[in-house]
């Protein structure tokens, strides 16, 4: 699934060719797509209707556009194959078009959500006091948020009986952190997956964080990691981190450290990929 620096790519597409528009037209052309809007596909074209979008935000890996003097909002969920492009109004309808909006302005181009594999969608929310749609009010900061308490996390995570990889998954303690982005940071910092949290001194678990940040900030400067056509910005471009990882999907390969040869475990219905030289596993695994 897309992680912050994919989703903060999009974001930052939409800001650029969405926000200040106002919506005429919405096409709701499969009602999976806005299942998570409990009125349905007619009521959500409907709401949506002569709206105007402001600037697109995030937090994490969710993505929402505010509608202006309304107190609601946008909410996109990319799923595992979601995507937002901007096309231009006359370009043929991909395959697996969802949803297509189009503007009262003469740009010629229009906001469509393409969906393979119809986990994603679109659907209305109420903002809190916070600016955030309400069903994802309990979601942490992430690490590239100015506003995120690095304090807070450090004291966090060695009074959390879990172990580092979780603990960087869990979206209530800090958000835009997936797979792929974890494994890489815990290479970064010679951290077993399986490390117990309350084992992370101050220092090392600043040090975690700054290769977080540091990871992050690499993938957001070449567009994102894209493994397939599926992960894209909204003018349909592909990222390029993945010819810069160090851990995730190398199993066999050297490690760009030692030269041990890569390991993958399963872990949590997912796959974990550590060097075993470099990132010791903990006594008690």
């Amino acid at each position: 699934m897309p992680e912050l620096p994919e989703v903060e790519v999009v974001r930052r597409g939409l800001e650029r060719w969405v926000a200040g528009r106002t919506v005429t037209e919405v096409e709701v052309l499969h009602p999976r797509a806005v299942r998570r809007h409990p009125a349905g596909g007619e009521d959500f074209a409907a709401r949506l209707k002569g709206q105007r979008f402001e600037v697109a935000r995030r937090r994490g890996k969710y993505l929402w556009l505010p509608l202006a003097d309304t107190g609601t909002s946008v909410l996109g969920h990319l799923g595992m194959s979601g995507q937002l492009l901007v096309q231009p109004e006359d370009a043929p309808d991909e395959k697996h078009l969802r949803i297509r909006l189009r503007f009262d302005d003469a740009a010629g181009t229009e906001l469509r959500f393409v969906d393979q594999r119809t986990f994603g969608g679109l659907s209305l929310h109420d903002q809190t006091p916070d600016g955030l749609p309400d069903v994802i009010g309990h979601i942490a900061r992430d690490p590239l948020d100015p506003e995120f308490d690095d304090a807070a996390f450090q004291a966090a995570l060695r009074q959390r009986r879990t172990t580092v990889k979780r603990a960087l998954l869990d979206q209530s303690l800090i958000s835009g952190v997936g797979n792929i982005y974890a494994d890489e940071a815990l290479w970064r910092s010679r951290l077993h997956y399986d490390r117990p949290t309350a084992t992370l001194t101050r220092p090392r678990s600043a040090e975690l964080l700054g290769h977080v940040r540091d990871v992050m900030n690499a993938a957001l400067a070449v567009g994102g990691t894209s493994f397939d056509s599926l992960y894209v910005n909204v003018n349909g471009e592909s990222g390029y981190f993945d010819r810069s990882l160090d851990a995730y999907g190398r199993e066999d390969e050297p490690c760009r450290r030692c030269g041990t040869p890569m390991r993958r475990r399963a872990w949590m219905n997912r796959s974990s990929y550590f060097c075993p030289r470099c990132q010791r596993p903990p006594r008690a695994a």
